[in-house]
């Protein structure tokens, strides 16, 4: 009979909390939608025109840009790897830009990962025993993740003047902290016996990390470094708009100009870079961790 009692008990309980639960994300979910209402009607106020009144105009100018590639035929694609605007003289191909979008990318995310890799062991509570290390390195990368790459640039932009390296820069900055976070929680669910068969055999901490944990942690590592090095190519294109180089800076030029040809051509190659990027991840990820099993 108490068994039952008790049972009961604990739905009446359960129950009651699950209606809070209702309540609570009811009000919360009022609270956004009031938010949401009141935003929009003081952007409205704000700005000239009104966004109910401009919503039906929302595809004209994706629809300029594929007619005017429409109208060039397949040059829209072609001019990237051609002279371009002979009338206004021969000027460097979309595919240079794209070059050098994809090495900003690069770059920063290999200075991340290495920076970060280090960073993520001193924040590993598992690895390191000195709780003040610990706590600074993960302040440290929460710092570094709280900024966004275009703020950082337009800081850099004022120390370096217009140019990859501020874009490199703030990218690497950026994926320092959050590599270095993704990888701290990897590395805090390894398998601690190789650590600890290492430990008693006299092993020092930095051959316990290279031998009992490095190799564990590898795959993962190399997966999220992959993963961030596409969202860095995204980065690097969009840094082009204050002013950092690469593809961006081209693609803003076009758009102020309202060349929809060349706009085309730009996207086109970007997607295209990013599927390529995201076949090769796919295959490392796959070498990596299959490699790992066996």
């Amino acid at each position: 009979m108490s068994d039952s009692l008790a049972t009961a008990a604990i739905a009446a309980q359960y129950e009651i909390a699950e209606r809070r639960r209702r309540v609570y994300s009811g009000l919360v979910l009022i609270f956004m939608v009031v938010l949401v209402i009141g935003g929009v009607r003081i952007a409205e106020d704000v700005n000239a025109g009104g966004l109910w009144s401009g919503l039906p105009n929302i595809f004209d100018y994706p629809a300029d840009i594929l007619g005017q590639a429409y109208t060039k035929g397949w040059e829209f694609w072609t001019i990237p790897f051609t002279v371009q605007h002979a009338d206004h003289g021969i000027s460097h191909t979309y595919f240079y830009y794209l070059v050098e979008t994809l090495n900003m990318a690069l770059v920063s995310t290999l200075i991340g990962f290495f920076l970060g890799a280090i960073i993520s062991i001193l924040a590993s509570r598992n690895l390191v025993k000195n709780r003040v290390i610990v706590w600074v390195t993960r302040r440290v990368t929460d710092i570094s993740r709280a900024f966004p790459e275009i703020v950082i640039a337009l800081f850099l932009i004022f120390i370096f003047g217009k140019n990859p390296i501020a874009a490199v820069a703030a990218i690497a900055f950026h994926t320092t902290g959050a590599l270095a976070k993704l990888f701290s929680e990897v590395n805090e669910n390894t398998d601690m016996k190789p650590w600890e068969g290492l430990e008693a055999s006299g092993a020092s901490w930095l051959q316990k990390i290279w031998f009992g944990i490095i190799p564990q942690v590898w795959p993962n590592w190399i997966s999220y470094a992959l993963l961030r090095l596409e969202i860095n190519v995204r980065a690097s294109a969009i840094l082009g708009f204050v002013g950092a180089g690469g593809l961006g800076q081209q693609f803003k030029t076009f758009v102020d100009w309202k060349f929809g040809a060349d706009i085309a051509a730009i996207i086109l190659l970007l997607i295209s870079a990013i599927i390529l990027i995201d076949q090769l991840s796919t295959w490392a990820r796959h070498y990596f961790i299959g490699k790992e099993a066996h």
